[in-house]
């Protein structure tokens, strides 16, 4: 009897599951979405009733939520937990569609390696403090660019706004992976097999969820295409989540201090220039890394053949062992999965 090994790059990983079917994937996007509707408005109802104990009643409340301003914590905080149910949605819709088990949106190693998350986050930190100082730079060798900015707001509001940029938007971030870089990666992976496709396909969707001019849109795009990428070449969100969550955390904490505009849809060519060499830059480092840590990037699926008949009777075959691998070392010098 001979074991029969396949192997899964990421955006393959829903066929890793025996009991995957074309269809099941859009079942899964069907049902999230009608979990994330019941969700959303479960907490706009919940919302509205903890406002109604306020002495100001719930209208302040709707004033907030009728304007699309990132500076007003109503409406940040609307706008986060919007997002951040999309995580509660595909995980209900994934338990009952699959594929199993859910920690395989997160990574071949069918769940968020801690450790590779945090290591990357540290070289996102990184990178972005050079990119805040260059940016600056040009701030000053060419001030037509720079955008007017806002007021400083009150202490309050300052401490809420940091609050929720510090310990809400991380999640906020994570929960876009997920669907764009985790579920529709693999939900394309499992029709396309060429990673080009499953990266890229996701992109304009992606970017139409931002509302920028076409400066600032290619800036979302240059993201997007970063984010698949590295997802793909590191096996799992856990790059994309760091570098995502720690951009956005970089905008809002300068946003609520007043040094940056959160409300601004214009992009700039330096901008743009700037951000492609950030990306390049930090994919370059995260994949040394990965190279050198042994991060897995394949997901290895051990079968065997049904067993010989004894008696006239058959067996079942036994079933699949998964395990995470890193094909870019041979098999002896594999090092554990960091995280």
């Amino acid at each position: 009897m001979h074991q029969v090994d396949q192997q899964f790059a990421f955006h393959r990983l829903a066929r890793s599951w025996p009991q995957h079917r074309w269809w099941r994937p859009l079942l899964t996007a069907l049902l999230g979405g009608v979990f994330y509707v019941v969700l959303l408005l479960l907490a706009l109802v919940t919302g509205l009733a903890l406002a109604s104990l306020t002495p100001a009643g719930v209208g302040p409340y709707f004033d907030a939520l009728s304007v699309l301003d990132l500076s007003n914590p109503v409406m940040f905080a609307f706008t986060l937990v919007s997002l951040i149910l999309m995580i509660p949605a595909l995980a209900l819709a994934t338990l009952i569609v699959g594929p199993r088990p859910l920690g395989l949106l997160s990574s071949v190693a069918g769940r968020i390696r801690w450790g590779w998350l945090a290591l990357c986050a540290g070289v996102a930190v990184a990178v972005f403090l050079v990119n805040l100082a260059v940016s600056f730079g040009v701030g000053v060798l060419f001030p037509a660019e720079a955008e007017p900015l806002p007021v400083l707001p009150e202490t309050s509001t300052l401490i809420v706004l940091l609050a929720l940029s510090l310990l809400a938007v991380p999640f906020q971030a994570a929960a876009e992976e997920y669907v764009f870089r985790g579920f529709l990666m693999q939900a394309i992976g499992s029709w396309l097999r060429h990673p080009a496709f499953a990266i890229l396909l996701p992109v304009p969707l992606f970017v139409l969820g931002h509302g920028y001019d076409p400066l600032g849109q290619a800036d979302v795009a240059v993201f997007a295409i970063f984010a698949g990428w590295i997802t793909w070449r590191t096996g799992g969100l856990e790059a994309a989540i760091a570098v995502h969550a720690i951009n956005n955390m970089t905008i809002f904490v300068l946003g609520a201090f007043g040094l940056v505009d959160v409300n601004s849809t214009e992009g700039s060519l330096s901008g743009l220039v700037l951000s492609v060499a950030t990306m390049a830059v930090t994919a370059v480092v995260i994949v040394r890394l990965a190279d050198s840590r042994g991060i897995a990037r394949t997901r290895t699926v051990t079968a065997w053949p049904a067993l010989e008949p004894a008696n006239g009777i058959t067996g079942p075959p036994l079933p699949p062992r998964p395990t995470a691998t890193d094909t870019n070392r041979p098999t002896a010098d594999r090092r554990p999965i960091d995280g």
